[in-house]
């Protein structure tokens, strides 16, 4: 009996070999069909953009900065400066039709930083500091026309820059 188990088992271990070796012909056979695919984009034409660019949320220096063709979003942010609390995944695009008609940015009074202020024609870092002092001292802008009420302010001046400010909520 142990003659016949013995010849079961050079059986079994045959078959086990040759399934091996015609597992390994087949998978190396298959293998050797597949082909690296190569993937081609063509190259896309860069429109030539030029003009100015709004910068604003989660950066430290909100604003339109001008853009020339080769300038990039990332040079565009860069500039404007994103905060450490910006989220760069999720940026906003908007481009307006031509006959789109873009209203005027104003700058907020109750809001305004020295640096913004200094932007409007004829308010240079002294007058910008008075505004932002009076502000301080007195509590926000109720109107536009307050302005006449810090030192150095004359009519003149306020209608210079009226078209460009505005008192926010």
């Amino acid at each position: 009996m142990a003659g016949f188990r013995e010849k079961y088992w050079i059986i079994i271990a045959a078959l086990l070999a040759v399934s091996l070796v015609t597992g390994i012909v087949f998978l190396s056979i298959r293998l050797s069909q597949l082909q690296p695919v190569e993937i081609s984009l063509k190259d896309s034409v860069q429109p030539d953009v030029s003009g100015e660019i709004y910068v604003g949320g989660a950066v430290y220096r909100p604003g339109i900065y001008p853009v020339k063709p080769g300038d990039t979003l990332a040079s565009c942010i860069e500039a404007a400066g994103a905060s450490q609390d910006a989220d760069l995944t999720r940026i906003k695009i908007t481009v307006p039709a031509k006959s789109s008609t873009a209203l005027p940015q104003k700058i907020d009074l109750n809001r305004a930083e020295a640096w913004l202020l200094q932007s409007l024609p004829g308010i240079g870092e002294g007058r910008a500091r008075t505004i932002i002092e009076y502000r301080e001292k007195n509590g926000l802008y109720r109107s536009v026309d307050d302005l006449l009420k810090v030192e150095g302010f004359g009519k003149s001046t306020l209608d210079k820059i009226r078209d460009y400010i505005t008192i926010g909520d």
